[in-house]
């Protein structure tokens, strides 16, 4: 999972979060090379099956509940309450100002929920099977769409985002899932048609960035460019530059969403180590199994 993510943070652990979708949902916490631990267990009223998540600027982490329709909010303290009803909603991501996106899966909507508010608005309409959403550097939004395999882009214009969508790439099979560095480069799993993700440049030229997987659910950056990838049960942690992933947690059920908490925006570009310029994140969920 874009970029979802607005934390002003000096977290150095930055600690993995990942959302198991099997009835009743959990979310899991760990950092590279420890256990995962549960942070939270969902029941018939919440997290019944969740899909993406990501933080907001207070720590708190909202979760997409397909099973319930609707929107989960979990404090730090662990308090869980319900934010808003969205059908069937699978992509959540924040923007700069901290307003929330939520792709509707089933029906074909983006909703925007104002910060500071719980009031929901659509944002857009026709898609099909939208799942996926990130945000970049500038503001733009990109939406991936299962249905049709591709990308769409709402250009953000003087702090005010277009409802009307550009397409940005298309040819995806089972697409869901995305997340975009610093330099506005799109990396997106292509769903279980070749274990791939694929790496797509501003200008649209794609090329394959990591292989490996069998069906790639999630998506997020850490600051150090390292890319990590959900996986059914297993998450994998892609060095900057790609290739092929490693091991860091696994036997986490059919993990679908992940956020690393303690990062803004924007990440680094893999490619660099650039540091100073601390990144964000994006985090993506896959459409659901039949």
């Amino acid at each position: 999972m874009a970029a979802a993510l607005i934390i002003t943070s000096t977290a150095s652990a930055q600690n993995i979060f990942v959302a198991d979708w099997y009835y009743p949902g959990a979310i899991y916490e760990f950092t590279p090379g420890s256990s995962p631990s549960t942070y939270y267990s969902g029941d018939s009223s919440n997290l019944g099956e969740p899909e993406g998540i990501a933080f907001n600027n207070l720590g708190d982490l909202f979760v997409a509940d397909s099973f319930n329709g609707q929107i989960d909010e979990i404090m730090p303290n662990q308090t869980e309450i319900t934010y808003a009803s969205i059908p069937d909603p699978h992509g959540v991501a924040f923007d700069k100002a901290g307003d929330l996106f939520i792709s509707g899966n089933n029906d074909g909507d983006i909703y925007e929920i104002k910060v500071g508010t719980t009031t929901v608005t659509t944002f857009a309409t026709g898609l099909s099977g939208p799942a996926g959403l990130a945000f970049n550097q500038a503001g733009d939004l990109f939406v991936a769409s299962g249905g049709s395999g591709v990308i769409d882009e709402y250009l953000n214009s003087g702090g005010i985002l277009s409802p009307n969508a550009t397409l940005f790439a298309q040819g995806f099979t089972g697409l869901g899932d995305i997340a975009i560095d610093g330099a506005g480069n799109v990396y997106v799993g292509n769903g279980n048609a070749n274990g791939q993700i694929a790496k797509i440049t501003p200008q649209g030229n794609s090329s394959v960035y990591a292989t490996g997987f069998s069906y790639q659910n999630g998506l997020a950056f850490n600051t150090a460019g390292d890319l990590f990838v959900c996986d059914n049960g297993t998450v994998y942690e892609v060095a900057p530059g790609g290739g092929t992933g490693t091991v860091v947690a696994s036997g986490l059920g059919n993990a679908t969403g992940i956020a690393i908490e303690g990062i803004a925006l924007p990440v680094p570009e893999p490619s660099t180590w650039a540091l100073g310029a601390v990144g964000g994140v994006a985090f993506l969920f896959r459409r659901k199994k039949a």
